[in-house]
Order: structure tokens, then sequence, then C-alpha cells
């Protein structure tokens, strides 16, 4: 549920605060959550409103009932991206609600970064087949994919809890998967409580899956069980069949910093020539991770950090690919160049279903090389002379 304060002409000259107090006041009064989360506008930005203390107004007033929270964090939008804004929020988890008793539980802490409900919940499946207990934070699974059952829940079952966030500052560790959405709240945690955290790609791929996966052992002392290890062997199998599609093909890629590094890793797994490389989040850190990842093979490279999809066509335009991975956006460009096209990312607007499959693991690898080869098999199918038009691979 989201709900506004609705700046008017008088709130954007004299402050936010009356504005702020009355949505607090109303949607506890309406909704009766059990915590709001507050994200600021450019407009309270850029005036300068000073949220902690509206916040602490509310409740020195009265607004916010007994047992009730209210947390925030400052998402400018021009500041960095989408990703710097969540980011942001998940640290705000840890400051308001990380708490250490000094006594350690026997729970493992993975901040999963920005990620569909499908994604979080193959995390924590990969997790339990290990028998590793875990807090994953945030948790949108069977919130933003709960099941249709006929009965509408306001507040659904699924996500985590308050008192689960609290107890993360008497975890072992904290996996972070992604520098860009998830490392700052995990070193706030380990500065706040002192958890020791490990920063890690998003596990997209089989080298990236077995990173998250040998780490999650070693930090545990948790065995790979028979599972995991036939999940893997039946991406690399399919991986290794369908060599011959991939080799050599070049690819323009584009999305979240912390999705496409891993993807870019994949895709050389692939034997597949990332030719241009893009981002819309600042960051030079993505640059020289990406340009290390392909310097040995593709060292003439585009890459480039906060950038747009306008750049991405000129360099397309000059030097044209086999395939493009990017979200909904790309389309305009696969259109106008008459390329190839696998939705990828954040946000995916004109197909349904991508919140409900993986990309993460060795089980959302086996979907997102399927994704890819069929793109490439249709395109092959579309363009083949009739006496090379097969049935069969």
């Amino acid at each position: 549920m989201a709900a506004t304060s609705s700046f008017t002409e008088g709130a954007s000259v004299f402050g936010g605060s009356s504005n702020l107090v009355t949505a607090i006041q109303t949607i506890f009064q309406v909704y009766d959550p059990d915590v709001i989360a507050v994200h600021t506008t450019c407009l309270s930005e850029t005036i300068g409103d000073d949220i902690p203390s509206i916040i602490r107004k509310a409740q020195d007033e009265g607004h916010v009932p007994d047992g009730k929270l209210v947390f925030h964090t400052n998402t400018p939008s021009y500041i960095g991206s989408h990703v710097t804004g969540f980011s942001n929020m998940v640290r705000s988890m840890v400051t308001y609600f990380a708490q250490s008793s000094g006594e350690k539980r026997n729970q493992f802490n993975i901040i999963p970064g920005f990620v569909n409900p499908s994604d979080m919940r193959q995390i924590k499946s990969m997790a339990a087949d290990m028998g590793v207990k875990t807090v994953l934070f945030p948790d949108t699974s069977d919130v933003l994919d709960l099941p249709m059952t006929g009965t509408y829940e306001f507040y659904p079952r699924g996500g985590i809890t308050i008192d689960e966030i609290r107890t993360t500052g008497d975890s072992i560790a904290t996996l972070s998967l992604g520098s860009f959405a998830s490392e700052d709240a995990g070193v706030t945690l380990e500065t706040k409580c002192g958890v020791p955290c490990e920063v890690l790609d998003l596990p997209i791929g089989i080298s990236a899956t077995d990173r998250f996966i040998q780490t999650l052992k070693d930090v545990s002392g948790a065995q790979i069980p028979l599972s995991i290890r036939d999940d893997r062997g039946r991406l690399l199998d399919m991986m290794s069949d369908m060599h011959q599609y991939f080799y050599g093909k070049k690819v323009a890629v584009f999305g979240d910093p912390d999705h496409i590094i891993p993807l870019v890793e994949l895709l050389l797994d692939l034997n597949m020539k990332p030719v241009h490389v893009l981002t819309g989040t600042p960051g030079l850190r993505f640059e020289r991770r990406v340009k290390a990842l392909l310097d040995p093979t593709v060292p003439e490279a585009n890459i480039k950090a906060h950038s747009d999809l306008f750049e991405l066509h000129q360099w397309i335009k000059n030097e044209p690919v086999d395939l493009l991975i990017g979200n909904t956006y790309g389309k305009y460009i696969a259109r106008a160049e008459d390329i190839p096209f696998v939705r990828y990312g954040f946000p995916i607007l004109d197909r349904v279903g991508h919140t409900y499959f993986p990309t993460v693991g060795y089980r959302g690898g086996l979907h997102l090389v399927e994704k890819i080869v069929s793109t490439l098999l249709d395109r092959k199918d579309r363009d083949a002379a009739d006496e090379r038009f097969e049935l069969v691979l």
C-alpha cells in the first residue's frame, strides 16, 4: 500500500511537515498498519525537510499509536538511480530496527538486492536445502506475488516481520548480494552490531552461484546437498548442449549494475561476446568490474555507467549485435535495428510471468539460458531459407 503527502503550493514554500504528520495520522486511522515507511520526494529534499524531526513530532503529538512504528529514508531522484533509493531504504531498515542482545543466534542474514519475489524465494530455497537458517530482508515473496485464492488479503502473509529484522544484529554473518543495492545495509549492520558482512555478486549464472553456495558453505559449515549439485549439473548440461548457438554471438546488455555484472560473466561462460554494456546507475566501480571481466576476451567492449539508451543505440548502430538483453525500454532499439531481444531486469512492462520465474541460482540460470537460446533459435527459424528450415535442433 502506498499513500502520498500531496504537496500543494503552500507546502512547497513552507515545507511538508504538516502534510506528513496528517498523512501519518490518517494512515494509522484508516489502514492500521504496524509500520509506515516514509521516503522523500525531490521537492521535499530541495526544501530541506527534516524527516526524523517530523516523525518525532508526530509521535510526540500522539499520531503514532503505541506499538506502531515509522521509519524513513531519503530518496531524491536527482541523486543516483532507483537502485540508490532502494539501497537507502534497506539501510534504514537496519538503522531503525536492527538490535544486538550480545548473544549470537544460529542464523545468517541475506540481503538479496533489487530482485523479483521469485528470486528471493529461490535464494531462501537454496539456503534451506543446505540446512542454513537465514533472515532475508527485504522479502517481497508471497507479498507481490501472493496467489489468487478468491479472498483479498489487505496485508499479505509473506515478507519479513519487524521482530525478525531486530534479530539480525545477533546473526553470525551477513551476505550482501550486490554492491550497489545491498552493501550499504550490510556494512551499516556490521558497524552497528558487529555482524561480519561479505559482499557477493547476485547469484546469476553458474560462476556467481558457485561463489554464493561456496560462501554459504564456508560461513555456516553446512554441506552442499545432492539437490543443489544436480541443479548445477542440469544448468551445465544445457550450456554445453546449446554451445554452438551461443559461441561468438555479439551481445548488448543494459540494466541495473548488480544484475549486469554477473550476467556479463554468464555470457562469457557461454562464450558469447558482450560488446556493449551499460547502466543508468552512477558508479565507476561498475565500469572497473565489467572491464576486468571483459578485458581478457572482449577488450574493445564499450562499457559505461550513468548513461542512457540513446547512447546504447548509437553504439549498436556503429557496431551491430546479434542479441539485445535488457528491460522493456529496449524494445524500441530492438525493433529499430531488427535485433533479437531478451527481456531481463526492471522494469518489464509489456510481458507477464517474469515475477514468477527466478533468474538467480542454478534453476534461475536454466530459465535465463533457455530464454537466450530460444530467442536466438526463433531468429534462426525466421531467417532460414526453406532448405535450412529444420524440425530438429
